[in-house]
């Protein structure tokens, strides 16, 4: 028996590698040599599971089909040729390559001298050894299967590619028609003639395609325009198809043809004639027209955007919609500038908001555009709303004739300006008769028409300009500059100077007293209110910093009891009052209060605080302002999550949303900017903006605010109390909420953030009212021993004096009956408010939510 070297183990050993190593040269071999044929293979099997067999004449397809043959044969023989069969040799080679030395080799190899050498045999064998070693961690030489070079414009991925997408659009179905493309059709020969159809509804309906096959003869009621697709098979002339549903008129084709589609246009009948046929009643579904009706009142918010309620439906859904405004002539009252013929001006074409998700079948949505600048602003127009299905088909509401809504302007020079920027934007024929009214309105400036001097100089820079181009010829484009610096300059004499709490508070109260006689609606009487309530702060704190500066505090007490003394909440209560009574529709009333209230404005001196406050109105105080900023990043969110779907419009402007700058009719800034804090905000409405906008991303806001809730709250009072413990949790629940609220911000959830802000300020809400209570009780304990020494620190009318703690006689102002009666008229109050569709939901939701707790 021969004795094993170290090279006859060591090749043993690899020949698991050496095979693998063979086979793979064998693969790189094969691909080589065969790439062109599974590329073509791969590229026509694709075809045929689209179905291209079924779409080509029977001649396209016998001449590509033979074109494929022929390249596949010529790569087949080509790749015949190329192929080798890799040998043992050189499986080893390879492998050998791949490791250090080349061990095999070595294995192989024969000592040339030294045979009968013990020395040199040992020698060699050790060497032996060593290369065996070396071959103890070879493993298989991975095949090199890259073909660029044979494919430059990689046709083999084109063609993989392809077939992916067969597997995902197609069907291996597809590859049964083969089968009919030879001679005699195949199996349909063996079988008979036989047919297939298929029914497919517009894609707008959404309805499914139907087999035809499957559905049963008689009555089938398919939607207008569907598509019917059917296919004969088996000898020409077997199966014939008869038809009365598409309504073809003109040259048709043979009712034999293999093939046949045409739309559902009319109700008929479908018959295929022939063994195995069919005949069905086709109802055809008319796609009926879109219906658009009013849904409301056309109204002008406080702003001046004109809101249109209407309601939109269609059996499938509306795609599109305008509305076309257009002038009235014959409903214009021609007077003054309006007397001569208007300059041609086309029609101004809206379009109307569609809902963003949902169904389009039935909805209703709000039109809300602004044509306050449009020269057409509150005269008749007629009004014409269309709505389009995907079929093409429209409807509309007819015309609607109404007085186009717009700001209205209460300054009487202002109104005076926007009524001449109307007479020259009606027609360039009145540029002379404006110019001469200009003129005569600023003859004689000293006699007060003009408030400032600079809005008199602006005047007159519009008039001289007008009659250099009138004497010129006022072109369209010159006649454009003058307008829209009569805008501007009856914005200017609208809005004042906004600089001056004083001028502030007087404009206010004049622009009020203005809309009251001349009619104004709810929602400007409700702008021009908070505009007096901003401004009446405003006024109040002005004076207070002025007192403080000039050391009226010091008095002597024989001064401060012959002046009228009035508080804030006093002031609050009489606005409350004249609202109330404009509300009711009681303007006269109305008008005598308000100028009342500019009387005592004239007259009165702010009360001011006894002292410092204490360290629990210090904690109220600043839980108040972060309760007020809380609102406003709810109401910034809330207009923000309205604004995605709805980019059209400004949520909060033109919806009225009350939480925008304090809303409409609201005593309270809830833009975010602390609202009385520390005097940011301040001003006209675009400073408020402004301001809110420059204050960085809403997270941002709402960690700030976080964090200074969690420094309120290292100081409050009552700690040990049950009632300071109960204040203490809420507001620990609240800054959780408001954590929340932050972390939905940055992942852009406004849904979500909305709903723990609100969670966050109910939970404001109670802590504050916890801690009212703590304070209440430590001050009732603190007063048992002075309540008669405090009794005598009263005003004439019996109240405390002071702006902070209570303030009131030392009877309850409600007793009895009346305790109830005021508390039914807040309720139903509150439900009134929380059943007003108009009010923005976040108001809704927090009137909801005080109905249940209360």
């Amino acid at each position: 028996m021969t004795r094993q070297t170290p090279s006859d183990a060591a090749l043993l050993h690899l020949r698991w590698v050496i095979g693998l190593t063979r086979l793979g040269l064998f693969a790189e071999s094969f691909t080589r040599a065969f790439w062109p044929v599974w590329t073509i293979a791969f590229v026509v099997l694709a075809a045929l599971m689209m179905g291209v067999q079924d779409h080509l004449p029977l001649e396209m397809i016998w001449i590509f089909g033979f074109l494929a043959a022929a390249a596949m044969a010529v790569f087949l023989v080509r790749g015949a040729r190329q192929l080798r069969i890799p040998s043992r040799d050189m499986a080893i080679a390879r492998l050998d390559a791949t490791l250090p030395g080349r061990p095999i080799a070595a294995l192989r190899d024969t000592p040339a001298v030294g045979k009968d050498d013990a020395a040199s045999q040992a020698l060699w064998q050790a060497h032996q050894t060593r290369m065996a070693a070396q071959t103890e961690g070879a493993k298989a030489v991975q095949p090199d299967l890259r073909i660029s070079r044979l494919d430059p414009f990689g046709l083999r991925y084109t063609a993989i590619l392809v077939l992916m997408i067969a597997f995902v659009g197609g069907s291996f179905s597809n590859l049964s028609s083969v089968r009919e493309l030879g001679p005699g059709g195949g199996a349909a020969l063996a079988s008979g003639p036989t047919w297939e159809g298929w029914i497919e509804p517009p894609s707008y309906t959404g309805k499914p395609a139907l087999y035809l096959n499957d559905q049963p003869a008689g009555k089938l009621v398919l939607p207008e325009g569907s598509r019917v697709l059917l296919r004969l098979y088996g000898e020409v002339g077997a199966l014939t198809v008869a038809e009365t549903v598409s309504g073809r008129l003109g040259a048709i084709e043979s009712a034999a043809e293999p093939e046949q589609s045409f739309d559902v246009r009319q109700t008929g009948d479908l018959e295929i004639a022939g063994p195995g046929g069919a005949v069905w009643n086709i109802v055809m579904q008319d796609d009926r027209a879109p219906k658009v009706i009013l849904s409301g009142q056309v109204e002008a918010s406080g702003r001046g955007e004109m809101t249109l309620p209407f309601h939109a439906s269609d059996d499938y859904g509306v795609v599109g919609g305008t509305a076309v405004v257009g002038l009235d002539l014959e409903g214009v009252t021609r007077q003054y500038g309006l007397r001569v013929d208007p300059e041609p001006r086309e029609a101004v074409v809206v379009e109307l908001p569609l809902p963003i998700s949902g169904d389009r079948a039935s909805f209703e949505e709000t039109l809300i555009e602004d044509f306050s600048e449009h020269p057409w602003a509150h005269l008749a127009v007629t009004v014409t709303l269309t709505v389009e299905d995907d079929a093409g088909l429209e409807g509309q509401t007819g015309v609607l004739q109404f007085e186009l809504p717009a700001r209205r302007f209460f300054d009487p020079l202002a109104a005076a300006v926007i009524e001449m920027r109307r007479d020259l934007l009606w027609s360039r024929e009145n540029g002379k008769r404006v110019a001469q009214v200009m003129r005569a309105v600023s003859h004689r400036p000293e006699d007060g028409v003009f408030r400032r001097e600079t809005d008199y100089l602006r005047f007159r820079t519009i008039l001289r300009r007008l009659e250099v181009n009138v004497s010129h010829g006022l072109s369209e484009e010159k006649r454009d500059e003058l307008a829209e610096a009569l805008w501007q300059l009856a914005l200017n004499l609208e809005d004042g100077d906004l600089g001056s709490a004083a001028e502030r508070l007087r404009q206010a109260q004049e622009r009020l007293s203005e809309a009251m006689k001349n009619g104004a609606s709810d929602a400007e009487i409700a702008r021009l209110m908070q505009e007096l309530r901003e401004a009446t702060e405003d006024y109040m704190r002005e004076l207070a910093r002025r007192q403080q500066e000039n050391g009226e505090q010091g008095e002597d007490q024989q001064s401060a009891e012959n002046s009228m003394q009035m508080s804030q909440d006093d002031l609050q209560r009489m606005m409350d009052r004249i609202q109330e009574l404009m509300e009711e529709g009681r303007m006269a009333e109305a008008q005598q209060a308000l100028e009342e209230l500019q009387q005592l404005m004239e007259n009165m001196r702010v009360t001011q605080g006894q002292g410092e406050q204490n360290q629990g109105e210090q904690a109220m105080e600043g839980l108040a302002d972060t309760l007020r900023e809380q609102q406003g990043l709810s109401d910034e969110a809330f207009r923000e999550l309205q604004e995605q779907f709805n980019p059209g419009a400004q949520s909060g402007q033109s919806q009225e949303n009350q939480g925008y700058s304090g809303g409409e009719g609201r005593g309270q800034a809830h833009d975010g900017t602390g609202g009385e804090g520390d005097g940011e905000g301040e001003g006209d409405g675009e400073t408020g903006q402004s301001n809110g906008d420059e204050q960085g991303a809403l997270e941002d806001r709402q960690q700030a605010l976080r964090q200074e809730l969690n420094r309120q709250m290292q100081n409050l009072p009552g700690q040990g109390t049950p009632e300071g413990d109960a204040a203490r949790e809420a507001l620990g629940q609240a800054e959780g909420a408001m954590e929340g609220a932050e972390d939905a911000l940055r992942e852009d959830d406004l849904a979500t953030a909305i709903d723990r802000q609100a969670e966050a300020m109910d939970a404001l809400r109670d802590g504050l009212r916890n801690l009212g209570e703590a304070m209440a009780q430590q001050q009732q304990q603190g007063q048992q021993g002075t309540a008669e020494a405090q009794g005598n620190a009263q005003d004439p009318l019996g109240r405390s004096q002071g702006n902070r703690g209570a303030s009131g006689t030392d009877e309850g102002l409600l007793q009895g009956e009346d305790v109830y009666r005021q508390a039914r008229r807040l309720l139903d109050e509150i439900r009134r408010r929380a059943g007003d569709a108009e009010r923005s939901e976040s108001e809704r939701n927090y009137l909801e939510r005080l109905l249940e707790r209360f």
